[in-house]
């Protein structure tokens, strides 16, 4: 059996986390060899609990090992550790990166130039538009766009991401079988379908608070730069943020109206030396495109209809309820028509309805 299995399930063992693998690594464990009673005497001595060592002992034997071989391989989990060639080498420049990677999807979008958008996660309008905007324009330029599938800024750039047919990867603060939130359950079929989901917690882990923090670590640390849209001054995104400084990484915000609290975590990054983010080329700048696709416009623009054009002229960055595009067209189209014009409009990805009935360009 591969050595590297032996790493694998020591890990799904409850209580062994990277700390304790690494005190075992340096110690003269390498995965492969069987665990001396020395060893796990030692482990006690640097605090790992008696429960855990005890686990160790019980459970840790080839019996095991093939056992979560099976698994993975039954559920379709691709596993890539440390001294795997497949590991991101950006990935292994931060302090203490993941000994392992559970991954969903396609895992050579781990050796892809990535670049990470994170944000609010109750986005203004703008905050989205703005995601949408910068999301496709740098995927189409070759980025693999990085980000944490949480609600808010995170869906809307992997979602834009798909939509444009670019690359996305999710970093999940789950095990990376576990869906959450659960109301993301189509968009990460859609991510394992057509790009990836990771995670560094043993399948089956639910999200506890402890772990996003450490799962923003992984998002800023495959990423040559960080983009924060919109964040409050406790989001966070900041922490995303921070440890792409600590990581020697770029980091990135969008301005927002001064008197906005989902702008004041931004406009503090920009305060502290974050580059101000005006249009796509303020990120080609430091983050050099990798390829010379031109920069998508929005692409429902030559397919709409006249009509259709009319329409979408009164719908803007701020929602409109369905009861005030009535009256304002009222002497160009009939009900029945505006209903369909929105459908249309919908279908083509140039508004989105929210609740209420109402309305917004994408």
């Amino acid at each position: 059996m591969e050595e590297r299995w032996h790493l694998i399930a020591l890990h799904q063992i409850a209580g062994v986390g990277w700390h304790t693998m690494a005190r075992m690594i340096e110690n003269g464990w390498m995965p492969g060899e069987a665990i001396q009673p020395s060893l796990l005497d030692t482990l006690k001595q640097f605090g790992v609990p008696d429960k855990v060592v005890e686990r160790i002992r019980t459970k840790f034997n080839l019996s095991f090992i093939q056992e979560v071989k099976q698994e993975c391989e039954e559920r379709k989990i691709t596993t890539i550790t440390y001294f795997d060639p497949m590991y991101p080498s950006l990935l292994k420049e931060v302090p203490q990166p993941p000994w392992i990677l559970y991954v969903k999807g396609d895992p050579g979008l781990l050796q892809t130039p990535c670049f990470a958008i994170v944000g609010a996660r109750r986005p203004s309008m703008y905050g989205l538009r703005m995601t949408r905007k910068f999301a496709s324009a740098l995927a189409v330029q070759g980025l693999t766009i990085v980000s944490g599938m949480a609600y808010g800024i995170d869906a809307e750039a992997h979602q834009s991401v798909l939509d444009a047919e670019g690359k996305t990867i999710a970093v999940l603060a789950s095990g990376v079988d576990v869906v959450y939130p659960k109301r993301h359950r189509t968009l990460y079929h859609h991510l394992i379908q057509h790009g990836t989901v990771i995670s560094e917690s043993a399948p089956g882990t639910p999200p506890n608070p402890g772990l996003f923090p450490l799962r923003n670590r992984i998002i800023s640390g495959l990423s040559q730069g960080t983009l924060v849209v919109e964040a409050t001054e406790k989001s966070g995104s900041l922490i995303t943020a921070n440890y792409s400084v600590e990581q020697n990484r770029e980091v990135f915000a969008i301005p927002g109206p001064i008197d906005s609290p989902l702008s004041a975590g931004t406009l503090h990054l920009i305060q502290e030396g974050a580059k101000c983010v005006k249009k796509i080329d303020d990120i080609l700048e430091e983050i050099p495109p990798l390829t010379s696709a031109p920069i998508p416009q929005q692409k429902m623009e030559t397919s709409l209809n006249n009509e259709e054009k009319r329409l979408l002229s009164y719908i803007g960055d701020e929602p409109i309820q369905i009861a005030i595009l009535i009256e304002k067209l009222s002497t160009t189209f009939s009900i029945g028509q505006i209903h369909q014009l929105l459908l249309s409009l919908e279908l083509k990805q140039a508004i989105t309805q929210l609740a209420g009935q109402r309305y917004v360009r994408r």
